[in-house]
């Protein structure tokens, strides 16, 4: 381990519970995914922190059919993205699919490569494979990951989670 290695894990890990803003990332192309989205925020803003999603608070480019040119729209969201991430404290990552989507892997390896504290959560059965839950370059990432196949459970060990620490 190198001593830029060295010096990116003390800063993530010594800066525990310090800044309240969380930068949500994971899927939003349905709306069952957007309303789990939503409760999570819900969770996290009741508990003091100060969340920027992308699906209600930046660009979705599926939304902007026609309006702009796909370069446009990539610099669009890209731009507000990356400034969004270098503004947070927290990253926090819905997980669920095979393999997290590819926009919130990307977000996950700029917040950790930028010193930000890292949390997921997982309610999908799916794994990367039958001994790993989660590919060994996303879960090392995290501080923690809560995990449940019952999206309720999952909100409700969060909110306990969240009574007795920080993130």
């Amino acid at each position: 381990m190198n001593s830029e290695n060295i010096s990116n894990e003390t800063n993530t890990y010594n800066n525990a519970g310090e800044g309240k803003k969380v930068f949500f990332s994971g899927p939003l192309f349905n709306q069952g995914e957007k309303d789990f989205n939503l409760k999570i925020v819900k969770v996290l803003e009741a508990n003091g922190y100060q969340v920027f999603i992308p699906q209600r608070d930046g660009i979705e480019a599926a939304k902007m059919e026609g309006s702009k040119s796909e370069d446009e729209l990539t610099e669009m969201v890209f731009n507000l993205n990356t400034d969004k991430l270098k503004w947070c404290n927290i990253l926090f990552i819905n997980l669920d699919g095979r393999a997290p989507e590819e926009g919130s892997s990307f977000e996950l390896g700029f917040a950790y490569a930028s010193g930000k504290r890292c949390y997921g959560l997982k309610t999908d059965t799916r794994s990367f494979e039958s001994r790993l839950d989660l590919n060994p370059l996303i879960g090392g990432c995290m501080i923690k990951i809560f995990k449940s196949y019952n999206g309720d459970e999952l909100i409700k060990e969060l909110e306990q989670y969240l009574s007795n620490n920080k993130l």
